[in-house]
């Protein structure tokens, strides 16, 4: 890539999605590619239809995980170029343990920064987990 194509593209934003897109009706971006990064929004624990994973914490979280790695798989991306974390749960003192767990599953070293947050609600009142990360984008150096 030339430097004057290096420049034209890195003032571009690029939306990423998958097939079906479930973030589609609500004019959200699955996640965009800009400046070298893909941003990927907040995947709860729910399948593509849109229903949401019985089984409580953990089958929510690996759903959410799983989701978060079917964008960065549309993006050309995997877990391993994940630089930032952000992890939003209903209740931090009994789910704690399982956020670790989650992390040890989907995540390896170095482990990429991250931001833990209790929140009292999300976009679903059944939602008791959402993740969105930021990763870089080897292939944009």
């Amino acid at each position: 890539m030339s430097s004057n194509e290096s420049a034209a593209t890195a003032g571009r934003v690029e939306k990423i999605a998958t097939t079906p897109d479930w973030y589609a009706p609500y004019r959200i971006s699955q996640a965009v590619r800009a400046g070298g990064l893909v941003y990927v929004s907040g995947q709860a624990g729910f399948e593509e239809d849109g229903t949401t994973v019985e089984g409580g914490f953990l089958a929510q979280g690996r759903q959410a995980f799983r989701n978060v790695g079917r964008v960065l798989e549309a993006a050309g991306l995997d877990f391993a170029d994940v630089i930032k974390v952000g992890i939003f749960v209903r209740d931090m003192a009994t789910n704690l343990p399982h956020v670790i767990t989650l992390r040890g599953e989907f995540l390896a070293e170095p482990y990429p920064a991250d931001t833990l947050v209790e929140v009292v609600s999300l976009a679903r009142p059944d939602w008791q987990i959402e993740v969105e990360v930021i990763a870089l984008d080897r292939s944009a150096a």
